[in-house]
């Protein structure tokens, strides 16, 4: 793939458009975002991970007539048996916030001691809406959920989760050191392995 490329990522974040761009400066590809398209957001009625990331990319490719690329994250703790999983951003409720969901994690493992978590990214990639074999690419980051929240960086869940080989939250850690090691970043390398290969 080495001529130019455009797609468009399933989000309407800018930031997320912006690091996604950032991390694909190895290959020629220029990010649109799906909100330059449209204002609808696809309903992600999938129970995995995979299959919410594929409702995505399909809807953004179909409303843009260009290749997608859609994430579909979140936060996996053992004791809770894979919770909150896909249902990480709505955990506390379609309304909740990130300190919500945060609160009703900690009241969930109040008293447990194994707190075990790992955060999972997917991302597929479409290159038409029709596309029979979306290409799948995975991260995950494991860690442990802290007792209370620590650290300024990040977002969601970032201030609970743990990293052991930093001895801090993933919120305490420099954007760029996240980014790196972080389940989206090992993702899109795995998603960039890939293209080179091409």
């Amino acid at each position: 793939m080495n001529n130019s490329h455009q797609w468009v990522l399933a989000t309407g974040n800018a930031g997320k458009v912006r690091e996604f761009q950032q991390r694909l400066q190895p290959v020629d590809v220029e990010l649109m975002a799906l909100s330059d398209f449209t204002s609808d957001a696809p309903a992600e009625t999938g129970t995995t991970f995979v299959e919410n990331a594929v409702i995505k990319a399909r809807a953004a490719a179909a409303a843009s007539g260009l290749p997608a690329l859609a994430d579909d994250s979140g936060l996996c703790v053992t004791a809770l048996g894979g919770a909150p999983g896909v249902y990480s951003a709505r955990y506390a409720g379609d309304q909740g916030s990130d300190a919500d969901n945060n609160r009703k994690l900690l009241e969930a493992l109040d008293g447990v001691e194994q707190r075990a978590a790992r955060f999972v990214c997917v991302l597929a990639w479409m290159r038409s809406k029709d596309d029979p074999l979306p290409m799948i690419f995975q991260g995950e980051w494991h860690g442990r959920i802290v007792h209370r929240p620590a650290g300024d960086n990040g977002f969601g869940y970032d201030p609970l989760f743990f990293v052991e080989s930093h001895g801090c939250t993933s919120a305490q850690l420099e954007p760029e050191v996240k980014n790196g090691m972080s389940h989206r970043g090992l993702a899109i390398d795995h998603l960039l392995a890939w293209m080179e290969s091409m």
